[in-house]
């Protein structure tokens, strides 16, 4: 079938995106589902900085892509094997499929998937190839989703059911907004009644962080950004402190409020100097926790010794160490409950044509979760 869709021509191109356009919006060829698969016609897709960093270079893919990894749609088709979905089920796009079979999915870590892992790697989905062309030749699958486009052929392991009356612009930033920082919280940080935190970074997926502290009933909440309007912003979504990153003594300040450090402090930025802050913002005994995806050639420099004589843990976090069918449900019943506001996330609705300027404003830090809605 024809669908039209954002694809990624270029990377590296510089901007302002609305001049150079590294995405262009045309016509495509989308094939249906295969095995195990399913076709869904997206109703609303998020703009996340992944998304941003395949455009700027610091996450190479495979071109021409479609892109695009955080939406919600209606099941339209499915494919032989398929046995969990059917055409009208309401769904959230999940950006790593998992087979249930591999070493990680059996242990319970389905966000490490082996073969998911290589699938994204290869701009593939998870039963092999692309269902994208044009003009006869491959379009790549940005993490088996694909969803800046009318439609997408995904797995069935890249998608999680959710009941009908949930708005799906709402839906949309579950899968990777919260997802991924109320994943951290809950999952990777293990944020207790209590303790302390700290979250440096507040883009979509950091606000989410914010929100899901509280949710979790940490005691303080000390948000870190570079922009006051952000910080105002994580204040209303129940920090107890915010701190300035970008003034003199910021780490110092951090310190003063917890008396030498966080419990947990949590990165979303994807920047080695902001997760050498949360590092240095964790007390002794504490845990720092990454979410960000910086540009495979950054490195991270800590004092190795602190990790032994102040029993500090340093941890990744990817899709918030989740597991998507159990943890998309339980956040969904936050939300629900006035407990994880995320309508709060979202700044901007725009069409698909507007994509490249939505962009601009991720870049320049003017917007949180721009949603592009196709119906």
């Amino acid at each position: 079938m024809k669908i039209k869709a954002a694809v990624l021509e270029e990377i590296g191109r510089p901007g302002p995106y609305a001049e150079t356009r590294p995405l262009t919006i045309g016509e495509i060829d989308l094939e249906g589902p295969r095995e195990g698969e399913v076709l869904i016609r997206i109703a609303a897709a998020g703009l996340c900085h992944s998304d941003l960093s395949a455009i700027n270079g610091d996450r190479p893919r495979q071109l021409p892509m479609v892109l695009g990894h955080e939406s919600a749609g209606v099941v339209q088709a499915v494919g032989p094997g398929v046995d969990r979905f059917e055409p009208g089920d309401h769904v959230i796009t999940v950006f790593v499929p998992s087979c249930g079979h591999c070493g990680p999915c059996q242990a319970g870590r389905p966000a490490l998937c082996e073969p998911g892992a290589a699938a994204n790697g290869k701009g593939e989905l998870i039963g092999g190839g692309t269902r994208l062309a044009r003009d006869g030749k491959p379009v790549y699958h940005m993490t088996g989703v694909a969803c800046f486009a009318e439609y997408a052929t995904v797995s069935q392991n890249s998608i999680v059911k959710i009941a009908s009356d949930i708005p799906l612009d709402i839906a949309a930033l579950m899968g990777c907004a919260v997802l991924t920082g109320a994943g951290a919280v809950f999952n990777t940080g293990d944020v207790k009644p209590g303790c302390c935190t700290a979250v440096v970074g507040l883009g979509g997926v950091g606000l989410a962080a914010v929100m899901a502290a509280r949710a979790a009933g940490a005691d303080k909440i000390i948000a870190v950004d570079r922009l006051p309007d952000k910080l105002k912003i994580a204040k209303e979504l129940g920090a107890t402190h915010v701190v300035n990153s970008a003034e003199d003594g910021a780490l110092e300040e951090v310190r003063e409020l917890t008396s030498g450090g966080v419990d947990t402090a949590m990165d979303f930025t994807g920047n080695v100097h902001a997760l050498r802050f949360a590092y240095d913002a964790t007390r002794r005994g504490g845990a720092t926790v990454t979410a960000g995806l910086p540009n495979p050639k950054a490195m991270l420099e800590i004092p190795a010794v602190s990790l032994t004589a102040e029993e500090r843990t340093l941890k990744g976090s990817y899709l918030g160490s989740g597991v998507p069918s159990r943890d998309i449900p339980r956040f969904l019943a936050l939300y629900s409950q006035g407990r994880l506001p995320v309508d709060r996330l979202m700044t901007h609705k725009i069409g698909l044509e507007e994509i490249n300027e939505g962009f601009d404003r991720l870049h320049a830090g003017e917007a949180i979760r721009q949603v592009i809605q196709f119906d």
